[in-house]
């Protein structure tokens, strides 16, 4: 069976990775000229950890990536807001939690891939999908050429993506009223004491660090804003150093130290959760099918699951894509609904405006059972995976 991946991102890769692990021939189109990265890094939970397992990337992932052991809440003057142990979600689900950046996970993947025989066909943009009364699936590119596919699957993320167009009719995203400044800091000297994710609420304002090693890590500052502004990256770091200029000095040290070329900002977009993913021959994954916000901390582990249980439905219903899309859906709908509205509740309480609420959000937070928490996440994030708890005492 012959399949055209449409996009070269997270879902995208990990999918033809799976698929082709599964045997069957891939062809990816990207249609950026080259590799890119929007993002700056990511927190690889234990169910996206698994995936990668599966598709033979743990390890060299683990090489260039952190064991975060906790996740760390402040206020924005430095009160403590309480914390998780990220090492109980590791030890219930049974594989690491790793922080990475995001250009060395791509890499990753994209080696992976290249080892199996696939390179990604940069400079592919697709102008419109068609299927044919005979049952075959064609993807016309601005260039005029038509490729010809047994199923089309899009991975083609959550702005503009033909294939949630062709399936669903619309592809409107929906903005969710805040702004991400992103960046990578690096230093020669220690920049950070320990592995830990500290997340800094304000009012309408937050700021996440993750160390990747004592020398590396990933921020993402973030502010509400109802409007969308023209970008001008040759502002960015001066807009969010004056945003949080009266923040604790952790905040102030990173933003300091970050080059102003590794700063970026996102207005922040996902989409409602739509119950139909698959038209005809043609299937939407990861942002183009499901995109959540970064609040929900699992757009990439989603992106990763997806890829893997894909391939395994249409391995597991040879010749039909009807039913391996049905399967698919029938596995995946349920999680990535509760992981978007999740991500969609989590950023409607760090960037509200309402000074009293946001206190009230902090106190709850102190008095949160937060072993509860670590295990409830553990449950959910376990959902349709063959997870097995004892695996992580050896890693």
């Amino acid at each position: 069976m012959n399949v055209v991946i449409i996009g070269g991102g997270v879902a995208g890769v990990a999918s033809a990775i799976a698929l082709r692990q599964q045997g069957f021939s891939v062809q990816v189109l990207e249609r950026h000229r080259e590799k890119t990265n929007i993002g700056a890094g990511i927190v690889v939970w234990p169910n996206a950890a698994f995936v990668l397992d599966r598709l033979g990337v743990l390890a060299e992932m683990e090489a260039v990536s952190g064991r975060p052991v906790a996740m760390r809440r402040r206020s924005n003057t430095g009160e403590d807001l309480g914390s998780l142990d990220i090492t109980l979600i590791d030890s219930q689900m049974g594989y690491p939690s790793l922080s990475v950046l995001r250009t060395d996970f791509q890499d990753i993947l994209l080696r992976r891939l290249s080892s199996l025989g696939v390179e990604v066909d940069y400079g592919a943009a697709v102008e419109r999908l068609v299927t044919s009364e005979a049952g075959m699936a064609s993807v016309r590119l601005a260039t005029g050429e038509v490729i010809e596919a047994d199923i089309i699957i899009g991975a083609d993320g959550r702005m503009a993506s033909r294939a949630r167009l062709y399936v669903n009719g619309d592809n409107a995203p929906v903005y969710q009223g805040f702004i991400n400044w992103i960046g990578v800091v690096e230093s020669d000297a220690p920049m950070f004491d320990d592995i830990a994710v500290t997340d800094y609420w304000g009012v309408g304002e937050r700021f996440g660090i993750v160390p990747v090693s004592a020398h590396k890590g990933y921020w993402a500052g973030g502010a509400a804003s109802m409007a969308i502004q023209a970008n001008a990256p040759d502002r960015y770091k001066a807009e969010v150093e004056a945003l949080f200029a009266s923040w604790p000095e952790a905040v102030r040290r990173v933003i300091d130290a970050t080059p102003a070329q590794r700063i970026n900002k996102i207005h922040v977009h996902d989409h409602d959760p739509m119950a139909r993913w698959h038209r005809d021959k043609v299937i939407a994954i990861g942002d183009a099918s499901h995109a959540s916000l970064p609040t929900s901390g699992q757009g990439a582990c989603q992106a990763l699951e997806d890829g893997w249980h894909l391939a395994n439905c249409l391995a597991g219903h040879p010749g039909d894509p009807r039913r391996a899309f049905e399967a698919f859906t029938g596995l995946r709908f349920e999680k990535t609904r509760g992981v978007t509205m999740a991500g969609r509740a989590i950023a409607a309480s760090l960037f509200s405006r309402d000074a009293q609420a946001c206190l009230r959000r902090n106190e709850a937070s102190k008095a949160s059972d937060f072993s509860a928490l670590a295990a409830g996440m553990a449950r959910g994030w376990s959902q349709h995976l063959p997870l097995a708890p004892t695996r992580n005492q050896g890693l």
